[in-house]
């Protein structure tokens, strides 16, 4: 059966964006066809300055959100990332077969350090090194598939080369992953800066659905959605980047083509109501459930103990055969 493995960094409250783009596919479609491994990657958020209470807190919160989508234990494998040594361990070898150039030739750590140097921050070297511990969670399973944005397709990529040298050099150790990803909002943008992600860690807030917001404020983000000069409402990212998100969004929720939806509006305001509308219909369920499992935090842990004792059985003998591999002793 094919392997698959994903995960989320708690830096922030996940967003509808987390949702279209990547959650609601692992519940629908990738846990039933394929071995799933779903992880909270709570030391990817340890790579910038951060709250030790907040990221326990919004390590929790994803869990809990994850299993309120509908990922069922008893299809994949939900777990917190440092619950399973075996990525720390594996992430080392990696790091020994990386070479610096092309970790700094990684996009998000050429912007992620401008940005932290031009506020005054220092750049952790974790923020170099943390696509190298995002190979590690994916070759600890021997993955085939990885869903994943657009923006993190550079990751794999270099998931993928770290695996084919590795095996080069040692001996085949390691499958060599390939990233897939859904056919319609697999980048849902900021509803007030249609050229940004909507990210979880930003600051504004505004332009961002998050998937616990109720629903009059899910209404008013999206009414008040920037959108473009004119007055068709057409699918066209390059000149109408607000009225295409919206589309997106809606198609998202759907399950229809955005350039399709778009002949059936006649005004912006028009299709702010019904792109409103569906987004709190599809979080509807995912908040209702979130709130019975918070009510009894027992059952997530449950859930994510068993979850990371099946992954550590899993990740183990690979990330052993590696240090073989690799030339090291056997502990006793």
């Amino acid at each position: 059966m094919t392997r698959i493995f994903s995960g989320v960094k708690p830096t922030g409250h996940l967003t509808l964006g987390n949702y279209l783009g990547a959650v609601r596919r692992w519940v629908e479609v990738d846990q039933h066809r394929a071995d799933g491994l779903f992880s909270v990657v709570d030391l990817h958020a340890l790579t910038v300055e951060h709250d030790p209470a907040r990221v326990r807190r919004l390590s929790r919160q994803a869990a809990t959100l994850l299993l309120a989508a509908g990922l069922d234990p008893a299809l994949c494998t939900v777990f917190v990332q440092s619950h399973v040594d075996e990525h720390t361990r594996l992430s080392y070898l990696l790091e020994c077969t990386a070479t610096d150039g092309e970790l700094r030739r990684m996009i998000q750590y050429k912007e992620k350090s401008v940005r932290a140097l031009a506020s005054g921050e220092s750049v952790r070297f974790s923020l170099l090194s943390y696509p190298v511990l995002m190979a590690a969670d994916i070759l600890a399973y021997r993955t085939d598939e990885v869903p994943v944005g657009e923006d993190q397709t550079q990751h794999v990529e270099l998931t993928r080369d770290l695996a084919v040298r590795f095996n080069q050099r040692y001996g085949h150790t390691f499958s060599v992953p390939k990233a897939t990803q859904p056919p319609v909002a697999a980048r849902v943008m900021d509803l007030q800066d249609p050229a940004s992600k909507m990210g979880k860690s930003h600051d504004a807030t505004a332009g961002i659905v998050y998937l616990l917001d109720d629903a009059d404020v899910v209404r008013k983000k999206i009414m008040r959605a920037v959108t473009d000069s004119g007055q068709e409402v057409a699918y066209d990212p390059e000149t109408k980047p607000g009225v295409a998100n919206l589309l997106e969004i809606l198609a998202g929720c759907t399950a229809q083509e955005p350039a399709a939806l778009a002949e059936a509006y006649t005004s912006y305001g028009e299709l702010k109501r019904a792109t409103a509308e569906a987004v709190i219909e599809v979080l509807r369920p995912v908040r209702e459930r979130h709130a019975v499992l918070a009510a009894d935090p027992g059952e997530v842990d449950a859930v994510l103990k068993d979850g990371a004792e099946r992954a550590r059985g899993m990740a183990r003998p690979v990330v052993d055969a590696a240090y073989r591999a690799a030339g090291l002793l056997p502990a006793g």
